[in-house]
Parts: C-alpha cells; structure tokens; sequence
C-alpha cells in the first residue's frame, strides 16, 4: 500500500481539495478583477481583492516544466516518479505528477489531461496522465 502524505487544507484551500475529491479541479477567480489565480490565497495579487469564488477548469493543459527527484528517496513515491508544472487552458499553472508514462516518454509541451487519484481512503489528489486524441 502506498501512504501520501494529506495535502494541508485552509478556509483558502478547502474548494479545491473538496472539488478533487469529487473529481473536478477547480481553480479560484477574483471577485473583483476575475484573474485566475493558483495556488488560491486570500488576497489578489492583482488589485489586492479579497473576494473570490472558483470556475472549474477544463482539466487539460500542457506541461511547462518537468523533473524526475532521485535523492533523497520518498517512501511515498515509486522510483522514476515525474513532478510536472502543468499550464491549464484556462492560464493558470498547477504542480501535479505525471503518471501513467515512461519517464524517458515524458517531455515539456506535451498535452496532458487530468485524472483524480485516491490514496489511502480519502486523500484524492489531481494527477495528469497523457491526453488521448480523439
């Protein structure tokens, strides 16, 4: 069996990990400006608003940048797992992992596509695994 550690959820944070475990990624909005923001925190960093809501998001994107962690090893991760910054459609960039793909396979600018993973019973977290081209 393979422990992750849970995410640390705030009254900032708590949509998102709700919405994961549901299966939708959502991605927080300025009440005021709506400029997209991730990770969500409670100010702007645009106009300085402390209103928001959330939109989902289509939960496709491309990976921005990528890195394969050697040393030291997790007990929490099989060797060979990839950490990728994924830009969604909709902007915003989001740290996930790779999964599902040899990592000499994986490459930045490939289109990938998320898909929601659940650990240990109840820790559900966004992953991206490879788009499939209709």
């Amino acid at each position: 069996m393979t422990f992750r550690l849970a995410p640390s959820m705030t009254a900032d944070t708590q949509f998102f990990w709700d919405g994961a475990k549901d299966g939708r990624l959502f991605i927080q909005r300025c009440g005021a400006c709506a400029v997209l923001r991730h990770p969500p925190r409670p100010m702007c960093p645009h106009c300085h608003s402390l209103e928001w809501d959330v939109v989902e998001a289509s939960g496709h994107g491309t990976i921005y940048s990528l890195v394969m962690p050697r040393h030291p090893p997790l007990p929490f991760f099989d060797d060979g797992y990839i950490v990728v910054l994924v830009e969604l459609e909709e902007g915003v960039r989001l740290v996930s992992n790779l999964v599902d793909v040899a990592p000499d396979d994986a490459s930045i600018g490939m289109r990938v596509q998320v898909r929601f993973d659940a650990f240990d019973g109840d820790v559900v977290l966004p992953v991206f695994v490879p788009e499939v081209l209709a």
